[in-house]
């Protein structure tokens, strides 16, 4: 194995310029032309032979030793190959052997030059066969000695060690390729772990485009909601820490699917509230935003009367959303340091949507001017009065939008009644074909059930009537 090693190519050793041979066809070029030099008495043909391939071939070996393999370098040894075969007139075995090198030669060098490097082989292999035959007017034999089977020998162990060395590099690639496959995929559950905690319409930009992060912010046209829940506060002194804790994730869980369903940007959690805005980093327009946010708010309102009455049966009333909601002028945009940033809003439009969401009632969506006039037309709003807010000089003029389904009576997607003892919640939307049937069922059973109840309070009021009448006679 130590000459195998020592004819194999050597990769770049790190740390210093050194670069150790890549090119064993050069001993083989030596040992031919020394062969064939021995073998014809040194004459005159073989001598110029030894020289020109010799002198090009102890170059080479130095220049590798210091530099790595070029595409130059490649073509010299595949003309050196060249000039041998044409010089001893193509025999056979010996020319095959040699053809054999610059063939692997080629393979290995980069395609783009493949069809250069076999040109220059064809037209030196054709111009030095030509020259021996004008030089020597005698064929060259090369078939009955010694010579023949020491170059194919060599010719092979150089082939050997090419193989090898294609081999060592594929297994030390693969190895590469597992490791940066297991890097890649930590770096991959990484990055989908921390856009949790960033808007996808931040991060999708950032990852598809590879920009730079930098403190940036921009004055643009926005829609933005403020939302809470009501009562949370009060409810929060009355419950235990993980209650509580389920109750949060479960409203935020809820309203973020819902954000996200309608291209919202969420800004960030306050506590119980939230902080959605429309507008940047994608925007379709003024008019579309804000219709977008309004009907984002209606969803979350609704949403939140299946939330309400999953939580009454677990014995927690008196949850609403109040929401508000403006549009106008903010600077949007990366805030903060180049060490820790913060894609957010800042101006006065925010403080507005933040102030009319405070004066909101329970399940009560107020927008402000600037928003009803972009969706006046498209939904059903209520004017609510002119509000003094904190923060600004002027009443503020809000108005209040109606659920769609409010006025539509039978055709209306909700029925949600409470009564103490009585809890009924219907949601049409989210009903499927085959729930009917199921929920018929049930409804005839509870009221066959209220019948029975009913039947028995009135037998029970009757004989208590009659009591009391046998009791005054």
């Amino acid at each position: 194995m130590a000459l195998l090693d020592t004819f194999s190519p050597k990769k770049s050793i790190q740390g210093n310029d050194v670069c150790r041979f890549d090119y064993p066809e050069v001993f083989v070029l030596i040992l031919s032309v020394i062969l064939l030099a021995i073998h014809f008495d040194f004459s005159p043909t073989s001598m110029a032979l030894l020289i020109v391939v010799c002198l090009p071939s102890l170059m080479i070996l130095i220049y590798n030793f210091r530099r790595q393999k070029s595409f130059w370098t490649s073509n010299i040894v595949i003309i050196l190959l060249s000039v041998v075969i044409g010089s001893i007139q193509l025999c056979p075995i010996i020319s095959l052997s040699l053809a054999a090198l610059i063939g692997l030669r080629i393979i290995i060098s980069s395609p783009e030059n493949h069809l250069k490097l076999i040109s220059v082989a064809v037209v030196t292999v054709i111009i030095f066969y030509y020259v021996s035959v004008i030089l020597n007017s005698v064929e060259i034999d090369c078939h009955t000695n010694w010579i023949t089977p020491i170059i194919l020998l060599a010719t092979m162990l150089v082939i050997l060690c090419h193989f090898r060395h294609i081999y060592r590099e594929y297994v030390h690639y693969e190895a590469r390729a597992e490791q940066v496959v297991g890097r890649l995929s930590t770096m991959v559950s990484v990055i989908n772990k921390l856009t949790r905690f960033i808007p996808p319409q931040v991060w999708e930009p950032i990852v598809k485009a590879d920009s730079p992060v930098t403190v940036v912010n921009k004055r643009a046209k926005l829609t933005i909601m403020f939302s809470d829940i009501v009562g949370f506060t009060e409810l929060s002194d009355s419950l235990s820490a993980d209650n509580l804790a389920d109750i949060l994730n479960t409203y935020m869980h809820c309203m973020t699917l819902i954000a996200n369903k309608h291209g919202a940007v969420l800004d960030k959690f306050i506590g119980d509230g939230m902080v959605c805005f429309f507008g940047e980093p994608n925007s379709r327009g003024p008019r579309q935003d804000a219709l977008d946010c309004v009907a984002m708010a209606i969803d979350m309102r609704r949403e939140m009367r299946t939330l309400r009455q999953k939580w009454r049966l677990m014995g927690f009333e008196g949850l609403y959303i109040r929401i508000g909601i403006t549009t106008g002028y903010c600077h949007v945009g990366n805030f903060g340091s180049n060490n820790r940033l913060s894609y957010t809003l800042i101006g006065k439009e925010a403080n507005l949507a933040s102030r009319l969401e405070a004066v909101a009632g329970k399940g009560e969506i107020y927008i402000s001017e600037s928003t009803h006039d972009y969706i006046a037309h498209d939904f059903d709003c209520e004017y609510a009065g002119a509000f003094p807010l904190k923060g600004f000089d002027d009443k503020v003029s809000a108005w209040k939008v109606l659920d769609p389904d409010e006025n539509k009576g039978k055709l209306s997607k909700w029925v949600d009644h409470t009564l103490p003892g009585f809890n009924l919640h219907l949601n049409f939307r989210d009903m499927q074909d085959n729930d009917y049937q199921d929920i018929r069922s049930r409804l005839n059973l509870a009221l066959a059930r209220i019948e029975q109840e009913e039947k028995s309070a009135a037998i029970e009021i009757d004989a208590a009537s009659k009591k009391e009448r046998h009791h005054h006679k």
